[in-house]
């Protein structure tokens, strides 16, 4: 039997190349999403044999996974701890504490290279021009992502790297929700714009707006979704 068997999600086998990470991102949005509910057991036999790859990758991620908090030990085996809505709300305001902490030490960048952050924002206008969410969404990750390189603060740098994964889960879920990505993408620039002419309070607003924005989109998607699975 299949360990996904009655939650509706189609599995397809993942290729050999970071086999481990692949099966994580898989995973890991499921989880996001609410499609494998906290409570749910993983088995690795069983996603082994879902995901078309050996023991080994399934057992790296499934400890990526732990360490990220999404999947704890109960009893014998590993389960879903999951994301509730109170998590959500966690996990975003800490966002906003640390990219409005990075905006400021950008502003005050003795020499910062925006190169980076600029090519991000050609993507996201193509991505947008293509209608392409899931580029949009790569590319929205980076984008950010360029902003706590410019700030320079390396201690920063690793703790958003380490909710990165998890993050880049979120935003797959809640770029998917948009019919017009263009209004995204401008948002973007102007959280550029404003960061780079020194207006940091401006930066942040409009960051705040960007943030609350995704969070809104996420939790419709999970809400929409808990009722597809629980009508009555």
């Amino acid at each position: 039997m299949s360990a996904l068997d009655g939650t509706g999600v189609t599995i397809a086998p993942v290729q050999r190349n970071a086999l481990g990470d692949q099966v994580a991102a898989r995973l890991r949005l499921l989880i996001v999403t609410g499609q494998l509910p906290a409570g749910y057991r993983l088995v690795e036999a069983s996603l082994s044999a879902d995901f078309g790859v050996s023991r080994g990758p399934v057992r790296d991620a499934l400890g990526t996974l732990q360490s990220e908090g999404l999947v704890a030990v109960q009893g014998r085996g590993l389960s879903v701890v999951g994301l509730t809505a109170e998590d959500l709300v966690e996990l975003f305001s800490l966002r906003r504490t640390l990219e409005t902490f990075a905006l400021r030490e950008c502003a005050a960048a003795a020499d910062p290279v925006w190169s980076p952050a600029e090519d991000r924002l050609a993507e996201l206008d193509q991505a947008a021009d293509d209608g392409d969410a899931v580029a949009f969404a790569h590319a929205d990750l980076a984008f950010h992502t360029s902003l706590y390189h410019v700030a320079g603060h390396r201690r920063l740098l690793r703790v958003w790297n380490g909710y990165r994964p998890t993050f880049a889960a979120l935003l797959e879920v809640a770029t998917s929700q948009d019919r017009d990505l263009h209004p995204s993408a401008d948002s973007h620039r102007l959280i550029l714009e404003r960061v780079r002419a020194g207006d940091v309070a401006a930066a942040e607003r409009e960051l705040v707006d960007h943030l609350e924005g995704a969070r809104a989109r996420l939790e419709r998607f999970r809400a929409a979704h808990h009722d597809e699975q629980d009508p009555g």
